[in-house]
């Protein structure tokens, strides 16, 4: 019987800051870990000894990171969504991420290797998808206008009041 194994990975190519990169993602994320270092080898396109790439996982979704060199940029295209339950997880999250990076609206962040991330509650998927289309409609509109997302102000849109405490 074969072994069970992740369909899709997504590989991360950095310049040369793969390490430093996976050594940060890694201590954010609960269940997260490095499977596997790969390293040059003798007469290939890196020194001999250093980083190729990281096989990590951060809770328990694999990622490789690669040190591809200058020639691999990120777009912001592309983005890791992160479902967090708490305004704490939001703000631990974001502070981390987007330290040295530019932070961005509705959610979004670019952290200082240039990957984008979305830091988003898991309950504003809840908001959105509802039947009534005025509460989404209400949620869609603080979301456009917020940088960090704030939970506490959704619920409070989504409920028909201010976004700002009375």
């Amino acid at each position: 019987m074969a072994a069970k194994f992740q369909k899709f990975t997504t590989h991360l190519c950095y310049d040369n800051q793969a390490e430093e990169a996976v050594a940060l993602y890694t201590s954010l994320f609960e269940n997260s870990r490095i499977k596997h270092t790969l390293h040059y080898g003798k007469d290939q396109h890196g020194p001999e000894g250093s980083v190729l790439g990281i096989l990590f996982e951060l809770c328990g979704v694999e990622f490789w990171a690669v040190n591809g060199g200058p020639y691999f940029k990120f777009e912001q295209g592309m983005s890791i969504y992160v479902k967090c339950e708490t305004q704490e997880e939001i703000d631990k999250l974001w502070e981390k991420l987007a330290e040295g990076g530019k932070q961005q609206m509705c959610g979004w962040l670019v952290d200082k290797f240039g990957v984008s991330w979305q830091i988003a509650p898991a309950v504003a998927d809840e908001m959105m998808q509802d039947p009534d289309p005025e509460k989404a409609a209400r949620v869609l509109t603080a979301i456009l206008e917020m940088e960090k997302y704030d939970i506490e102000a959704l619920k409070r849109v989504y409920e028909g009041r201010s976004a700002i405490p009375a």
